[in-house]
């Protein structure tokens, strides 16, 4: 898993340093229409994807509507099948893992979820993006308890044929000073 990780971060890296053999090895079969008509002018298509980050912003903040609504399905929808998710300084493994050994056992104690002053902030780098939020939060559980929290979150998103897919997503969270 650290060499998935390790070659992810050496991608984005070179992506943002602009290595042409990364852009070239790009999958645009999502185009293939086009490509057959005519050549593909990739620096116009890569310049128009920049342009837009409106899918990778709504896939971030889909989560968190999903996990307002206690959707584990709409979560999962999200997140790409080698993702990785690390929590308060844990390696949860993959989403599918996270959810059917931390997050999905936790939902049903959950009788209402909420977040406050959410702040997201997405960088496109062709197919990758990065996001940057902060949030506050608030869990009531079925037992009584409250818990209140600041919180951030870093995440990494790829896009392909199916649109944005969270490969990595980082959260942590503090109890408010």
């Amino acid at each position: 898993m650290r060499n998935k990780l390790t070659l992810s971060v050496a991608a984005l890296v070179m992506i943002a340093n602009g290595v042409p053999a990364m852009a070239q090895s790009m999958d645009h079969s999502a185009h293939a229409e086009q490509a057959t008509t005519k050549p593909m002018d990739h620096a116009a298509h890569m310049a128009a994807m920049n342009d837009d980050i409106a899918g990778a912003e709504a896939a971030l903040t889909s989560y968190r509507q999903a996990l307002t609504a206690r959707d584990a399905n709409a979560m999962a929808a999200l997140f790409a099948e080698d993702s990785f998710i690390y929590e308060n300084g844990k390696d949860e493994g993959s989403f599918t893992h996270y959810m059917e050994h931390h997050l999905g056992p936790e939902l049903d104690a959950i009788t209402s979820f909420t977040f406050g002053n959410p702040t997201l902030a997405v960088t496109r780098m062709g197919h990758m993006a990065f996001g940057r939020e902060t949030y506050t939060y608030r869990i009531e559980l079925a037992d009584g308890r409250v818990i209140d929290r600041e919180g951030v979150a870093t995440s990494v998103l790829a896009h392909d044929a199916d649109g944005w897919k969270i490969v990595q997503y980082h959260s942590s969270s503090r109890a408010p000073r």
